[in-house]
């Protein structure tokens, strides 16, 4: 990470929010709330400090520092949602800061790549010296053992989800190679907060993706074990929990192409049949699809699983927060919604998804998920239960054709934006198993714009024998544009100027930044091709 070895203090000094650690020449970002450095030995002597040590994990999940030692909210602050809008063709990247990545113009010294890779091993670094701590605090008497076990699973989660960051933007899917034998990243589990574990870190290989997957698995399932069903009304949210962990597994076996996985995990979160009221979190769908999402009511709402807080004095500011980047004129909306999903034939005319959550600035079209572009206050949504309704009704349609269950996930979601009988589907909707699972991935596309999801669709289908991607498709470059061009009633046929990228094409993953593999002579030699 600039790199994230260069310049650890060799007695191993740990400064966290609480434990905020001295990990690279990065410059430090204000924290959450005002802390001192402490040693070491004295960062988990205290219940209180080995709070804060946890609370710090957080924190680097949401402001690691940019390559000019900025917040840009790297890794999951914002910059998880916007770079990975910008790489797929649902938005417009308007000329300026991710036009290169939505363009595809990326390089080894890249800052937005470059960014996330830095910030994700820095969380995963710190990650790695609380799960450490929090052991040893426990041996030591400081706190219980099932209060260890708890910090530890919080540590566990926030590591799998930065780990699963990097698979999708730095290597190939899951399918890819039988077996997932192709290299994936580096997993790291071993804290670089002393000689020795520096050594170990700086010198690690690329693990192959199905290492990965079984380690991110493994994470989860602590996770899951060992996490609270919730916790206090203002932490509901933004703290993991053990409804968090099932659902990103769901997530994760979606990636795997393991629906029966998926489905079971679901099963967790998902009753047989509707109303679906998770028994795990309690979590069930808003009667309206803007709900999770209005001020004030995005950090307490029953479908947000899990989000990543932001506050008036902790946020990306105006170069990088996701009220800003996605706000019409307002903010500095940076990210339009893109004529190739506003003007879709299976985006309805009068869902309420288009006509309330939708607006123009006379120029084209932008999301209003995040309204508050003043204080840039808006939570990160990394999943909600809409997702695992859609996860485990893509897992049943493809498992089991004319699928009754798939049916009414869908409807659960969809239905609620598509308020006419008439427009609302049924099974003689659908022709056969995949009309119905091209359906739900439609839906997702809908639901889930502006919120981050698109590339991780793109890359996990980029293989698939029915649904392919075919890798990064052509986009529509924002100076093509008039107000003219978005239009619900008639399809997009002109010029996609942005032209795609193949799936065999190098530029369809990241290189490994310059920064790592100047210092991790091994990385040097697993660079990913053509860079």
């Amino acid at each position: 990470m600039k790199n994230i070895f260069k310049n650890i203090n060799q007695s191993a000094a740990v400064a966290v929010l609480g434990v905020a650690l001295v990990l690279s020449s990065c410059k430090k970002l204000t924290d959450l709330q005002p802390n001192n450095s402490f040693s070491e030995e004295s960062a988990f002597s205290s219940p209180a400090r080995v709070a804060l040590a946890v609370t710090g994990v957080y924190s680097a999940a949401q402001a690691g520092a940019y390559t000019d030692g900025s917040n840009r909210g790297y890794p999951f602050g914002a910059a998880n949602t916007e770079q990975q809008d910008a790489r797929g063709e649902d938005v417009i990247a308007i000329p300026s800061f991710y036009l290169v990545t939505y363009e595809g113009t990326y390089s080894p010294i890249t800052a937005n790549n470059q960014a996330m890779w830095e910030t994700n091993y820095a969380l995963i670094n710190r990650a790695n010296v609380v799960i450490e701590g929090v052991k040893k605090a426990a041996s030591d008497g400081t706190i219980t053992p099932a209060l260890a076990l708890q910090y530890e699973g919080e540590a566990r989660f926030l590591r799998a989800l930065a780990h699963h960051e990097l698979l999708v933007h730095f290597a190939r899917p899951y399918s890819h190679t039988p077996g997932a034998t192709h290299l994936g990243v580096p997993y790291r589990t071993v804290a670089a907060s002393s000689p020795a574990g520096v050594d170990i870190n700086k010198s690690q290989a690329r693990n192959t993706v199905k290492e990965c997957y079984d380690k991110l698995l493994e994470d989860l399932n602590f996770a899951e074990t060992n996490l609270p069903d919730t916790y206090a009304a203002g932490l509901k949210v933004s703290r993991a929990t053990k409804g968090a962990a099932i659902a990103i597994k769901t997530r994760i076996y979606l990636h795997m192409g393991n629906w029966a996985s998926v489905i079971t995990e679901g099963n967790k979160l998902v009753p047989a049949t509707a109303p679906y009221t998770s028994p795990v979190g309690a979590y069930a769908l808003t009667a309206s699809p803007a709900a999770p999402f209005v001020t004030a009511a995005n950090y307490t709402n029953s479908e947000s699983i899990f989000s990543i807080e932001n506050s008036t004095t902790r946020n990306a500011g105006t170069n990088g927060s996701i009220s800003t980047m996605y706000t019409k004129a307002a903010g500095r909306a940076l990210i339009a919604i893109s004529p190739l999903i506003y003007n879709a034939p299976f985006w309805l005319p009068t869902d309420l998804r288009r006509t309330a959550m939708t607006t123009n600035d006379g120029r084209g079209y932008f999301t209003t998920k995040y309204p508050e572009f003043s204080t840039f206050t808006d939570a990160n949504p990394i999943i909600r239960y809409a997702e695992v309704l859609l996860n485990v009704a893509e897992a049943e349609a493809r498992t089991t054709a004319g699928s009754a269950r798939a049916l009414a996930l869908l409807n659960a979601v969809r239905n609620r934006a598509v308020t006419t009988a008439a427009n609302q589907y049924t099974a003689a909707s659908f022709a056969d198993g995949n009309a119905l699972t091209q359906a739900i991935l439609n839906e997702r596309r809908i639901e889930f714009l502006a919120e981050g999801h698109r590339w991780g669709d793109i890359h996990r289908l980029a293989n698939d024998a029915n649904f392919s991607t075919g890798g990064v498709p052509a986009k529509i470059a924002w100076t093509a544009t008039t107000f003219a061009t978005w239009n619900p009633a008639v399809p997009y046929t002109g010029a996609r100027s942005v032209t795609a990228i193949p799936y065999a094409d190098f530029r369809f993953i990241w290189p490994l930044p310059a920064s790592e593999i100047a210092t991790n002579p091994v990385l040097a030699a697993q660079q990913n091709p053509n860079y």
